[in-house]
């Protein structure tokens, strides 16, 4: 019987990875899936991962009709699975979208995404996931914080001060300079895991370095 699974985490904790790792597990049986992504850090329909493997998807946008487009191929060439990547920016309506194509065509779905943003919110997309999935299951690989921690929470940081206030979708990058997105008069953009005591206190990696320093001063 097929399900709805979202494997949900914060950044960095290898879900675009255990993405094209369930994609290949269940294309080497012979089964034939589709993949979808939605602002890749590499660019449009591509899903990446950080220990750079990638593989070509179909990029979502804000008007497409995930139900149309899975069971439209499915008519032409059965589906079996079908993997959604950066699923934390799917609309709540193709959240529904995925869990019909589930029911109505008997076809897998495994979404993987963020669970909560910069504030701590959760995402839309993500919250409807939780709300419907037949599973929501936790990447083995645990992202860490600065501090050595497990990491819980998502920091946005502009300049190198740590934000919790702006859109909730601005695409950036925690892999320091390469990736950092330049917004213009908003300045730079990069993303940080952190655990829960040091988001409360807004102490991104940054803040740290510069503690040693002035250490190191004294």
């Amino acid at each position: 019987m097929a399900e709805l699974v979202f494997f949900s985490g914060t950044m960095d904790c290898g879900k675009s990875t255990l993405a094209l790792q369930t994609d290949h597990n269940h294309r080497v049986q012979g089964r034939r899936g589709l993949l979808f992504t939605r602002f890749d850090r590499a660019g449009r329909a591509v899903i990446s991962s950080r220990i750079g493997l990638a593989r070509a998807a179909l990029e979502v946008g804000d008007g497409t009709d995930l139900w149309v487009e899975v069971s439209r191929r499915h008519a032409a060439d059965p589906v079996d699975y079908v993997v959604c990547d950066e699923a934390q920016f799917y609309d709540p309506d193709q959240v529904d979208q995925l869990a019909r194509v589930v029911d109505d065509l008997d076809v897998d779905v495994f979404a993987f995404g963020i669970t909560s943003d910069f504030r701590t919110r959760l995402f839309p997309g993500s919250a409807r996931f939780i709300e419907l999935a037949d599973r929501v299951q936790v990447p083995q690989v645990e992202a860490l914080c600065w501090c050595g921690r497990r990491a819980t929470h998502n920091a946005r940081t502009v300049d190198g001060e740590m934000v919790v206030a702006g859109e909730q979708v601005v695409v950036g990058d925690v892999s320091g300079q390469e990736g950092t997105l330049d917004v213009g008069p908003v300045g730079t953009v990069e993303y940080e895991v952190l655990c829960r005591r040091h988001h409360t206190r807004r102490q991104t990696k940054a803040h740290r370095e510069i503690d040693v320093r002035e250490r190191q001063l004294s």
